[in-house]
């Protein structure tokens, strides 16, 4: 029998003031007359997933009259420091992205989440598995709405691989290499990185972990934030190595992951990389970069390969479950709003802007793309799954992580000091 757990941890931050111009949290009101007006923050600024969020708030709006909803768009890159900063001041929004792990459980332990346990309801309810809302979950009490499951994986362009005479996709990391080969013969960059963000480059790191590490000190770190078993040297060992292959894109230290044409996202748009390693939320943001800004025809996908010798198991995957949460003093109708957006239509059209795989089942069977079906057969049978390691250990163990896997690619630390840098900032909290 496989057991599939889904790591949890803890752990988290406070950032500077509010930069967005009018991003305050503005806090939910109520009148005297029943008239409730709420706040929600989401992180898609341009094309179908903004369009998701304001035909989603103007159906729940038509549906129930009294209730208005003012939506703000936040930069992915700048939505934890803003939220963190909106709850610590006491004022964050009414409804917010949640991305799990560490962060939420530190939110959870402040008080400044809505338990919603006893408030999930609905096709939200019926549809949506124990195991999405596992990842929601917190000392047995629910925190967030599941809308999207997001395993990691490689998103490459089906037609540079033939171009370039890859006709297998690579299972082993020896076997990347040399599709890397192949596919600088033909002048493109075999894998986009955007590591001036950090955390797409801490995404190798993480896969190397999960195939190095076993499940049991995944577990371990991910409570302990203890980095002293030797795997997560042999893991940073692991990306040195393929790193000095040489299989980024020029500038990558530069590069940003989302936004532009020139982004790792951007390059596999417009036919300039290969492919990236990222979550499963990429063919929408690859979408949104196209020329036409529609899904890109010939993208493809295949698992993080495998790494002989590792004592991870085969099959283990990594990713997240995003989700939406209400701030504590929330109105009732914020629980009401994230029970729609959970229904099996909304949960349709949001597979539909974002093209990631949802998490209510019946919405799952209008999934037509072949990679999406992949991921999710992947991700159901995979033996362990872990979440982003960033998100399992809160917001400022898993930055500094971030920011020491960036060192060691540009050239300023070594794969030891880059786990010592992860073990000072574990002893730190």
């Amino acid at each position: 029998m496989i057991t599939r757990k889904l790591l949890a941890g803890s752990a988290i931050a406070v950032l500077g003031a509010l930069a967005l111009s009018g991003c305050s949290g503005g806090g939910s009101a109520e009148s005297a007359d029943g008239e409730v007006a709420m706040t929600l923050w989401q992180n898609s600024t341009t094309g179908p997933g903004q369009q998701y969020w304001e035909d989603a708030i103007a159906a729940f709006e038509k549906e129930n009259p009294n209730v208005t909803i003012e939506m703000q768009s936040v930069q992915n890159e700048d939505m934890d420091g803003k939220l963190q900063t909106a709850l610590n001041a006491g004022d964050p929004p009414d409804i917010f992205l949640q991305r799990g792990g560490g962060k939420m459980t530190a939110m959870a332990s402040a008080g400044q989440l809505m338990d919603l346990t006893d408030k999930i309801a609905g096709e939200a309810k019926e549809n949506i598995s124990a195991g999405s809302f596992k990842a929601e979950t917190y000392q047995d009490k629910i925190w967030a709405m599941p809308l999207s499951v997001l395993p990691g994986g490689i998103f490459y362009s089906k037609d540079l691989y033939q171009q370039a005479g890859v006709t297998e996709t690579p299972t082993t990391v020896d076997e990347l290499v040399a599709a890397n080969d192949k596919l600088k013969s033909i002048g493109v960059a075999p894998l986009a990185l955007g590591a001036k963000d950090a955390w797409p480059a801490a995404h190798w790191f993480y896969w190397f972990a999960i195939r190095e590490c076993s499940p049991k000190t995944m577990e371990a770190t991910g409570d302990s934030k203890d980095f002293s078993d030797g795997c997560w040297v042999k893991a940073a060992e692991d990306l040195d190595a393929f790193a000095k292959t040489e299989p980024f894109n020029e500038g990558f230290l530069t590069t940003s992951a989302q936004q532009g044409a020139g982004s790792s996202a951007g390059l596999v748009a417009n036919h300039k990389a290969g492919g990236e390693l990222m979550g499963a939320w990429d063919p929408g943001v690859i979408a949104s970069l196209t020329p036409d800004q529609k899904p890109l025809p010939d993208l493809a996908w295949y698992p993080f390969p495998e790494v002989s010798g590792g004592e991870g198991e085969p099959g283990s995957m990594m990713g997240g479950v995003d989700g939406y949460s209400c701030a504590a003093q929330a109105p009732a109708a914020c629980a009401d709003f994230l029970n729609f957006i959970g229904s099996n239509e909304q949960q349709i059209a949001y597979y539909t802007a974002f093209s990631s795989p949802p998490v209510n089942t019946e919405a799952q069977k209008a999934v037509t793309e072949d990679y999406l079906q992949q991921i999710l057969e992947s991700y159901n049978k995979a033996p362990f799954v872990s979440q982003w390691l960033d998100t399992i250990l809160g917001q400022s163990v898993g930055n500094a992580l971030n920011v020491a896997v960036v060192d060691m690619l540009a050239g300023k630390s070594t794969p030891q000091e880059l786990v010592d840098a992860a073990n000072q900032a574990g002893k730190k909290g």
